[in-house]
């Protein structure tokens, strides 16, 4: 099972892969106030991931401190904890750290994307990062680089 926050959420259905979720983790779940910030009409990737979550949402019980990240991304982090997730699903730097001094086992949008590679899911995803690179999705053109040059694309 996999916990997914908003930013990595929103990177994968850019590239059109939010499939690999299911195929690599099984379940997918989301808490509401994640749910609720991608759903926003105009928001990048709103519709595709308004049908994509809608039977995949979990209500928390948040009783951690908010140590400065955004309550989607608390959520996101206490959902794993109550659920016994295998991972979670989440792009933003200060949140992984967190998640990660929490004991929260964390994984990219760009790790799920190598991940597909290395199990044979996708044979290249030198295009589906493409993608996030023509979008308004933040991802370093170097980290794509690395990503790439890790998996062999390069």
């Amino acid at each position: 099972m996999i916990v997914g926050d908003s930013s990595a959420l929103v990177a994968l259905s850019t590239m059109g892969r939010l499939d690999l979720l299911a195929s690599i983790f099984g379940e997918v779940v989301v808490p509401k106030a994640v749910y609720d910030e991608v759903i926003i009409p105009g928001k990048p990737q709103s519709l595709k991931l308004k049908n994509f979550l809608k039977d995949k949402v979990v209500s928390v019980d948040l009783t951690i401190v908010r140590m400065g990240l955004g309550l989607g991304e608390l959520e996101a982090i206490a959902l794993y904890k109550q659920s016994h997730s295998d991972f979670l699903l989440i792009d933003d730097q200060r949140a992984k750290r967190f998640a990660q001094l929490n004991d929260v086992q964390v994984i990219g949008s760009l790790g799920v994307m190598m991940l597909a590679k290395e199990t044979g899911k996708l044979k290249s995803i030198r295009s589906d990062l493409e993608k996030l690179i023509d979008s308004d999705v933040f991802v370093s053109e170097s980290l794509i680089e690395k990503v790439l040059a890790r998996v062999g694309e390069i």
